[in-house]
């Protein structure tokens, strides 16, 4: 019975969000330099997961050590939900002249740019709960993807001495700092993206000189 039940709400869900299920049923991961990361940031009302809304969401897709910022992803979604003291921190207006769309069209246009890609964010937890709030909340699965947290990743790259530091917590700007990264249109969500790919590339070359660039030593939390 539940096997029918699951096929049924499969059945139910539209044409692209199983368009991105299909793309999951290869599970091979190829060469890390062959592979498209995109990395991404959300623009939110604040950070509960359940009260809270994306208000924007800028992403960079690559392959190798290449931006090509021509392919960005950037838009803004409609929301009834504002909270005005958030606007100090993206500078988002709840009535700016940005044109906007609906949380549903926003996942539809976001699934068909990250495709099975690996997926790259700061802090990552935060914007893939943020993310798989908003699909579940319009009758969708959540996120398959793969994801690297650069915070995390910045930690782990770091010589042993610092990594047992009590500093458990690294900022972006933090990231920028010692990475040497322009703080290029800091909070919002596209200037935030493209930052984050560019830290992740260095932190990626300081791992390949330690022979850390591998799968396993990426993926792990």
């Amino acid at each position: 019975m539940a096997f029918n039940w699951f096929n049924r709400k499969q059945n139910d869900y539209p044409q692209f969000y199983l368009d991105y299920l299909e793309l999951f049923k290869k599970k091979a991961k190829g060469p890390i330099e062959d592979t498209r990361f995109v990395a991404f940031d959300t623009e939110t009302t604040g950070f509960d997961k359940k009260e809270d809304r994306v208000l924007s969401i800028g992403a960079v897709a690559f392959t190798g050590k290449t931006i090509p910022i021509n392919n960005s992803f950037e838009l803004y979604i409609h929301q009834d939900i504002f909270k005005s003291e958030t606007v100090k921190i993206h500078g988002l207006m709840k009535n700016g002249n940005q044109e906007k769309v609906t949380e549903l069209e926003a996942i539809e246009a976001f699934l068909e740019y990250i495709k099975n890609s690996v997926l790259i964010a700061h802090h990552a937890g935060f914007d893939k709960n943020m993310m798989n709030e908003m699909l579940l909340r319009n009758g969708l699965g959540r996120l398959k993807n793969k994801f690297i947290d650069t915070g995390v990743l910045f930690k782990k790259s770091k010589h042993k001495i610092y990594q047992d530091s009590l500093q458990n917590h690294y900022s972006l700007d933090d990231l920028c700092k010692e990475l040497n990264v322009p703080k290029v249109d800091r909070h919002t969500a596209s200037g935030d993206a493209l930052i984050t790919a560019l830290a992740f590339l260095k932190i990626l070359s300081r791992l390949d000189k330690r022979k850390h660039l591998k799968w396993g030593y990426l993926l792990r939390g």
